[in-house]
């Protein structure tokens, strides 16, 4: 019989086999540093206009190609904890730079929305008042106007009873009268929403074949959407109120359409609700690209636009851009600096010093030379030049006025930024030790493949 061999004294022996321990400057807090330093370095060559893309394929096989910072950090599968300490400030920022606003006009991000259809160019991109959805309709009436509509959570179909029940059938006659009374009853019920004035129906649920005989029988016009939030979007679209039940409508719950129909777009079969008149608050941009990728990046590029729109209802103050806001502040800090005694000045100093290294990154990724855009910028803002910023349209060293030129940032954005980027510094360099713990087993998820036979 084998003894155990005996473990180690110290703080390890109270853990767990497996479990992984870091202590001291060495092991905790420059492999911190270090963690941090690997993920700076590989989101800085995409910072700027001129950045470049990364290639990243997460764990369910899906590719992205973009140099948008939020996505690259959402995809990355990080593991180190100090590293996922910066992706959950990051997370956290553009939550609270982003908080739900309203102005006068009661704006709202979901009421822009976005429709991807493969083909063509980006200028073949459109706007529509209304919504669009790919999916075609499920009656033989393709089109309506001015039309009022009618929208169910339920499906449109002979009900089925609460409770299971036997029925006894003695003749034919009986069987006859039986599917007569279900059929007289669903047509009963299409007849009184055709009698609404109701000329469009939408359903979250299945259409029946009978009932869809008696919708065309009717002329009215079938729509099914099966995501819940595509009917939310749609009553809001065209102020209707949802039923749960296959009813008849009220004046009050039906909504009003100036136009459905259907259209094909790049062979892509759409419905569309337009409203011609400013009667709806929801929009939809029909993005148009050769590939997935390119109309990612520009879904990407108009969330970025309406969230800060969004952001500018809430705080309308701007701040110089261009890297001339950090450039400034590094400025004050540095003067700041100079008043502190001992190792404080040096601290306060290396703060200034990172405050630089935005405008330095956004030029050495336009290919320029960093040293030079540094020197220009700090002896423009000395001279009271305060907005001051990298000229990335430049092939050298030169600085423009970021005002002027109306490059701007948002206030909200910097000031979020600055406050959560230091907070998570002091965190990690208050670390002074990693405790990990053995990773739970079980089976591994699927892998995502075709069939086997695919190739």
């Amino acid at each position: 019989m084998a003894l155990p061999i005996p473990r180690a004294p110290g703080f390890s022996s109270m853990l767990k086999e497996g479990t992984r321990y870091f202590a001291g400057v060495e092991e905790s807090v420059l492999r911190n540093i270090e963690a941090c330093t690997e993920l700076s370095k590989t989101m800085k060559s995409s910072f700027g206009p001129r950045g470049l893309n990364k290639m990243i394929i997460n764990h369910l096989d899906k590719l992205f190609v973009t140099s948008d910072a939020a996505t690259i950090i959402n995809e990355l599968d990080v593991n180190h904890p100090a590293a996922k300490l910066i992706i959950q400030a990051s997370k956290i920022m553009e939550h609270e730079a982003c908080l739900s606003v309203y102005d006068k006009e009661h704006f709202d991000v979901d009421s822009v929305r976005i429709c991807k259809i493969l083909g063509c160019g980006i200028e073949s991109s459109e706007v529509i008042n209304g919504m669009v959805f790919k999916k075609l309709v499920e009656g033989d009436v393709t089109s309506a106007k001015n039309a009022k509509v009618v929208v169910y959570t339920c499906p449109v179909d002979i009900q089925a009873t609460e409770t299971k029940g036997t029925v006894l059938i003695k003749s034919a006659e009986e069987l006859v009268n039986f599917s007569k009374g279900e059929e007289n009853v669903l047509e009963a019920q299409i007849k009184a929403i055709a009698d609404s004035g109701a000329k469009i129906i939408v359903s979250g649920g299945k259409y029946g074949d009978l009932a869809l005989h008696y919708i065309n029988k009717y002329k009215l016009m079938a729509v099914r959407l099966q995501s819940k939030f595509d009917l939310r979007r749609l009553c809001k679209t065209v102020n209707a109120t949802p039923l749960t039940k296959l009813m008849a409508p009220t004046s009050e719950e039906l909504g009003y359409c100036d136009s459905a129909f259907i259209n094909e777009i790049g062979g892509t079969s759409v419905v569309i609700f337009e409203q011609d008149s400013k009667a709806t608050n929801i929009s939809t941009i029909v993005i148009r690209g050769s590939t997935d990728n390119i109309m990612d990046d520009i879904e990407r590029a108009i969330n970025d636009g309406v969230n800060t729109f969004k952001g500018l209802c809430r705080d309308g103050r701007l701040v110089a851009g261009a890297g001339a806001c950090e450039v400034e502040i590094a400025r004050e800090v540095s003067d700041y600096a100079e008043t502190l005694p001992g190792l404080e000045q040096y601290a306060v100093g290396q703060f200034a010093e990172a405050l630089q290294s935005l405008p330095v990154i956004i030029a050495q990724n336009g290919g320029i030379n960093q040293q030079g855009i540094l020197s220009l910028l700090l002896s423009s803002h000395q001279e009271g030049q305060k907005n001051s910023g990298v000229d990335i349209e430049s092939d050298e060293a030169n600085v423009l006025d970021a005002v002027q030129s109306s490059i701007y940032d948002l206030y909200l954005s910097k000031y979020w930024g600055i406050k959560y980027s230091v907070n998570v510094a002091c965190t990690i360099l208050s670390v002074d030790q990693i405790i990990c713990a053995k990773p739970a087993g079980g089976p591994k998820p699927p892998k995502q493949g075709g069939d086997w036979d695919q190739d």
